[in-house]
């Protein structure tokens, strides 16, 4: 028990710095339109641009901005505590499209209201959002087609 309880602590830390730290915050300006199809995907890029998996990969474990880390383990042996909240994120490039990991990476409450995971790419709807930080997205759009590019090279051994 004792154990679980120091898990638990942990990855509510995690949560907690995750959520102080992501709030870096795109520049405010125009955001790019999207279709969510069948309630599960985002078949279409944000950009028409294709995303850099190099770029991505930075993004995604970049304290300040994507910080996957802190809810997620991830194939990145040179970083440190990991999260355990999330599931592991070494094979999701098999498990999903590019499309629906657009989807959870835009707006994660889109496909599981409950979820503690942040909406990367949204403004609306929010609750309790700093003001320096309204009307501003944590991510911009050719950041989330970077971390999804980077995403999809995780397939696993």
């Amino acid at each position: 028990m004792k154990r679980h309880y120091l898990g638990f602590c942990r990855g509510l830390a995690a949560v907690l710095v995750a959520c102080g730290l992501t709030a870096a915050g795109a520049q405010a300006g125009e955001m790019a339109s999207y279709e969510v199809v069948d309630g599960t995907s985002i078949p279409k890029s944000l950009t028409g641009v294709p995303g850099d998996p190099k770029r991505g990969r930075e993004v995604a474990i970049n304290r300040k901005l994507g910080n996957c880390l802190a809810c997620h383990t991830m194939p990145i042996p040179e970083q440190t505590f990991h999260g355990e909240i999330g599931p592991s994120l070494s094979e999701v490039g098999s498990a999903y499209s590019e499309g629906e990991l657009r989807l959870r990476i835009v707006d994660s409450k889109a496909l599981n209201p409950e979820t503690i995971m942040p909406a990367f790419y949204r403004t609306d709807g929010l609750h309790r959002v700093l003001e320096n930080f309204e009307g501003k997205t944590i991510l911009d759009a050719q950041q989330v087609e970077d971390v999804i590019a980077y995403l999809m090279t995780l397939k696993g051994e």
